[in-house]
C-alpha cells in the first residue's frame, strides 16, 4: 500500500513525538524495579535454557502472568544479544503501533486532523508516556486491546469485513496471552449490539453492520480468539498433565484461577476503595485528557442524544473497563490503561474544535507551568542557598545537577515561546523536554543504583573466596548481574511468613563454613539475628547483610531442604 503524502507527513509527526516522549533514552539504562528485572531475567533464562513454555524466575516457576510478554523480550534478546537493548523493545514497538492505530481509525472516522490530534494527545498523556517508557506488560496489552478495537470498530462503523473480525479475535486472544484481562476487548460486542439495535448515526458515510446474520461475525471472532489461546494452552496443559508433577499442577491452577478469578474477586494486595481510579488516577495521570473532559462531556451528551456510534462505542468500552476494575477490591493505576486509546478515539471527533478554544490553550500553558515552576524553584533556591531547597537537592542524590538546571532553563524558554506564539504546544513541548532530559541525562546517572548493578557488584566483591552464595528474600534485579551460580529458596514467598528464612537456615547449616547468605535486614529475625554478619550494602530501601555461621536451631529444624533452588545466571 502506497501512503499519500499527507498521511506520510502525519505518520512522521507521530513518530517524532514518539521519539521525544517515549523513545528518548532507549538503550541507556538497565531494567529497573519493580517488574522490569523479573521480566528480563525470565526472558533471558528462556533463551538460555530453551524452555519457552513454562516461565521461571530465578529457576522457580512464575505463575503470575501468561508468557507472551516474556516471549517477545526473549525473541528480541535472541536477535540482539544484549539485554539492555532488547528488554524495552516490545514496549517501544507496542506504543508506536498503538499511536498509529488510533491515528488510522480516527482519520477514517473523522478526518485527518482528528486522527493526528488524537494520536499526539494520547502520546502526551502522562499515564501512557510513563508506562510505555518502561518494560511493563501493560504497554503491550494496550497495543493488543487497541488492535482488537481497531478491527472491530472498522467492521461496525466503516464496512463489514470477515478479515477484520478475525484480526480482532486474534488480537483479543494475544491480549489474554499477554495479560489475562485482555479478554475485555470482547465486551465491545454486547456494547455494539446494544447501540446498533436502534438507528444510529455513523461516521463519514460508512456501511454499518446491522443484518440479522451479525451473530456469525461474533462467532467468528470467538473462534479466532479461542484458537489463539489454544495454541498456548493446549501444549501447556498437556505438558503439565503428562509430567505428573505436583509443582506444575500448582503452577497451572494458580495461573488459570488464583491469578485471574481469585485476584479479581478477593485480591490480597493493592486494596483500594471503589472510587480509586476516579479520584486518584484519572485526574492526574490522565492529563491532559482529564482537563479536556470539561469540554468533551457536553459534546458527548449531544453525541448520546443523537446516537453517534463512532463516539459512543469506544467511549462505552472505556467506561466499561473502568467500571470493571472499580468493582474489584484490588486496584492499580495501570489496570485501566487499555481504556486510554479508546478515550482518545471517543474524543477525536471533537479535538479539532476544542483545541481552537482559548480556554484549552490557556489550560495547556497552566499544565506546562506545573512542570516548569518546580524546576525553576529548585535552580533558583540552589543559587541563593535556600536551606529547604538544599535539602531537596540532597534527597535527589544526582551525581551531576546539570540535567535539572538544563531542563529548567530550556523548559522555561519553551513555555515563554509557546505563550507568545502557540500556547497549545506548551504542554507537549515541555513534557517532551522533560522526557528527553530524563532519558538522556538523568536515568543514566541513577542507573547503577536503580538497577542494583552497583550494589550487586559491590556485594560480590565482599564475598569470602570459595564461599557458596545463597539469596534470601532477593530482588530479581540481583539475578541480572551475578557472576556465579547461586542458591535461592523460591520466588516471592513473602506470603509464607518465615518459611523462606527457615529453608535458608537449613541450607546454611549443612555447611556453615563453606556457605554464606545474603539476607535483607527485615528478615534477619528470628533465624539469623545472632549470626556473624557483614554489611553488604543498601538496595531497594533495605540494608543487606552477608550472614555466616549456624542459624537458630528452631529455624533449622523447620527448614525444608527441597526448597533450595540452584540457579545459574
Amino acid at each position: 500500500m502506497i501512503l499519500s503524502r499527507s498521511t506520510a507527513q502525519d505518520l512522521f509527526w507521530i513518530a517524532l513525538w514518539f521519539a521525544l516522549l517515549i523513545l528518548a533514552g532507549y538503550g541507556l539504562r538497565d531494567p529497573w524495579p519493580a517488574d522490569e528485572p523479573r521480566f528480563a531475567s525470565i526472558a533471558r533464562d528462556m533463551v538460555a535454557t530453551g524452555d519457552w513454555l513454562i516461565p521461571r524466575a530465578g529457576g522457580d516457576l512464575y505463575q503470575d502472568k501468561p508468557p507472551l510478554h516474556f516471549w517477545m523480550i526473549a525473541a528480541a534478546y535472541s536477535l540482539i544479544g544484549s539485554l539492555r537493548w532488547s528488554f524495552l523493545l516490545p514496549s517501544m514497538f507496542a506504543s508506536l503501533g498503538t499511536l498509529f492505530l488510533v491515528y488510522d481509525l480516527a482519520k477514517r472516522l473523522h478526518g485527518r486532523e482528528a486522527g493526528l490530534l488524537a494520536a499526539v494527545t494520547l502520546a502526551c498523556t502522562l499515564h501512557f508516556t510513563i508506562t510505555t517508557r518502561g518494560a511493563q506488560i501493560d504497554a503491550t496489552l494496550i497495543f493488543f486491546c487497541t488492535l482488537a478495537l481497531w478491527a472491530f470498530l472498522r467492521h461496525w462503523l466503516i464496512a463489514p469485513s470477515l478479515g477484520l473480525v478475525i484480526v480482532g479475535g486474534v488480537a483479543a486472544g494475544l491480549g489474554v496471552m499477554d495479560k489475562a484481562v485482555g479478554f475485555l476487548t470482547l465486551l465491545i460486542w454486547p456494547l455494539a449490539w446494544w447501540l446498533l439495535r436502534k438507528p444510529a448515526i455513523f461516521a463519514r458515510g460508512s456501511s454499518p453492520v446491522r443484518s440479522p446474520a451479525d451473530w456469525r461475525f461474533g462467532l467468528t471472532a470467538l473462534a479466532a480468539f479461542a484458537l489463539v489461546l489454544a495454541a498456548w494452552l493446549v501444549p501447556m496443559l498437556w505438558h503439565v498433565a503428562s509430567s505428573g508433577s505436583a509443582e506444575l499442577t500448582a503452577y497451572r491452577d494458580e495461573l488459570l484461577f488464583q491469578q485471574t478469578v481469585t485476584r479479581y474477586t478477593a485480591a490480597w494486595h493493592h486494596l483500594r476503595p471503589w472510587y480509586y481510579f476516579l479520584v486518584e488516577v484519572v485526574p492526574v495521570l490522565w492529563l491532559p485528557f482529564s482537563v479536556l473532559l470539561w469540554w468533551l462531556v457536553p459534546r458527548w451528551r449531544v453525541d448520546l442524544s443523537e446516537r453517534r456510534a463512532a463516539t459512543l462505542l469506544p467511549l462505552a468500552w472505556a467506561i466499561a473497563v473502568i467500571v470493571f476494575f472499580s468493582l474489584s477490591p484490588g486496584k492499580r493505576g495501570v489496570y485501566i490503561l487499555p481504556a486510554l486509546p479508546a478515550l482518545a478515539l471517543a474524543a477525536s471527533a471533537h479535538l479539532p474544535d476544542i483545541y481552537r478554544r482559548i480556554g484549552v490553550q490557556r489550560a495547556s500553558l497552566v499544565l506546562a507551568a506545573v512542570l516548569v515552576v518546580p524546576a525553576l524553584l529548585l535552580v533558583i533556591g540552589r543559587l541563593f542557598g535556600v536551606d529547604r531547597i538544599e535539602r531537596v537537592w540532597a534527597e535527589i542524590e544526582l551525581g551531576s545537577t546539570w540535567p535539572v538546571v538544563s531542563f529548567a532553563i530550556v523548559a522555561a524558554l519553551l513555555w515563554a515561546f509557546t505563550s507568545w506564539r502557540k500556547p497549545l504546544l506548551a504542554w507537549p513541548l515541555v513534557l517532551a523536554c522533560l522526557t528527553v532530559h530524563w532519558g538522556l541525562a538523568i536515568a543514566p546517572q541513577i542507573n547503577a543504583e536503580r538497577s542494583a548493578s552497583g550494589f550487586t557488584q559491590a556485594m560480590l566483591a565482599k564475598l569470602p573466596p570459595g564461599r557458596e552464595l545463597g539469596l534470601v528474600g532477593y530482588k530479581e534485579q540481583f539475578l541480572l548481574y551475578l557472576d556465579r551460580e547461586v542458591t535461592n529458596f523460591g520466588h516471592a514467598r513473602w506470603r509464607e511468613g518465615n518459611a523462606e528464612a527457615e529453608d535458608a537456615a537449613k541450607w546454611l547449616a549443612v555447611d556453615p563454613k563453606g556457605r554464606i547468605l545474603l539476607v535483607p535486614e527485615h528478615l534477619l529475625a528470628p533465624c539469623f539475628e545472632e549470626n556473624a554478619r557483614t554489611l553488604a550494602g543498601e538496595s531497594s530501601d533495605d540494608l543487606w547483610w552477608l550472614v555466616e555461621g549456624l542459624p537458630q536451631r528452631e529455624c533449622i529444624a523447620r527448614g525444608n531442604p527441597s526448597k533450595a533452588i540452584r540457579y545459574r545466571p
